[in-house]
């Protein structure tokens, strides 16, 4: 797989050179009409990669792209599949379908991660999965057009993993349910999220969840996003019969 890899990245490479492993074609399910657009999309900024040109060469502005199709293309779906549901609904259901974690899952279940030219002395985003599929997306519709890249997503995505019945129970983020939680019983709560250090001098954020001047629940992470929504899954299943 290498081999593709150093043709992209030489100088004198020539567009009609097949450069895609067959498997990330068989995913695609056709030929793609230019091959450089999916191999920006495997490409993330941490490889510090430059066109022949000058340019820097990454996927972020077709995961941007791809972001912003996959959205519309959900956002139809919604609107075809649940036509008795109000614009809350579709919009909470949407959210549920293209979250990071979800995305992250589906680029998981596709092994992106072993089509990118990976060196081991780079960091990688933990959202990596979800960026690359995003990017792909993104690819797909500069590549084909919307219909294509709308059958790709029902394909991969929509058919396989959606039942809105399932999605509904889903929960995407318990931070977001608690404050719900909260505001519909009228308490006030309160996330108090703090860095430290550990042994191996990395930094850790720590979150005390609190509801009406009580502690309830703490949560560790690497990230204060992380962090809080630990302690607020922790705090959720412990008001789980009050909800």
């Amino acid at each position: 797989m290498l081999n593709f890899w150093k043709s992209f990245f030489s100088l004198k490479k020539k567009s009609s050179l097949k450069r895609l492993p067959e498997e990330y074609i068989k995913i695609l399910g056709f030929a793609p009409h230019n091959e450089d657009f999916f191999l920006e999309s495997l490409t993330p900024r941490a490889l510090k990669k430059y066109k022949s040109n000058g340019e820097i060469l990454n996927y972020e502005r077709l995961e941007f792209l791809g972001d912003a199709i996959l959205g519309s293309i959900v956002a139809e779906y919604l609107y075809t599949s649940a036509p008795k549901n109000d614009e809350g609904y579709l919009t909470k259901m949407r959210s549920k379908i293209v979250s990071r974690k979800h995305l992250n899952e589906i680029g998981g279940r596709l092994k992106l991660l072993d089509f990118i030219p990976y060196e081991h002395n780079i960091h990688l985003s933990h959202n990596i999965l979800g960026d690359l599929f995003e990017a792909m997306i993104g690819a797909i519709y500069v590549d084909q057009n919307y219909e294509v890249t709308k059958n790709f997503v029902h394909r991969i995505l929509i058919e396989p993993y959606i039942n809105l019945y399932e999605l509904e129970k889903k929960i995407i983020s318990y931070k977001s349910l608690m404050i719900e939680w909260s505001q519909k019983k009228k308490k006030k709560l309160l996330l108090n999220t703090q860095e430290e250090e550990n042994a191996e001098k990395k930094v850790i954020f720590v979150s005390q969840l609190w509801i009406e001047d009580r502690f309830v629940a703490k949560g560790r992470g690497y990230s204060k996003k992380n962090a809080e929504e630990i302690a607020a899954k922790r705090a959720y299943y412990k008001f789980n019969n009050k909800m």
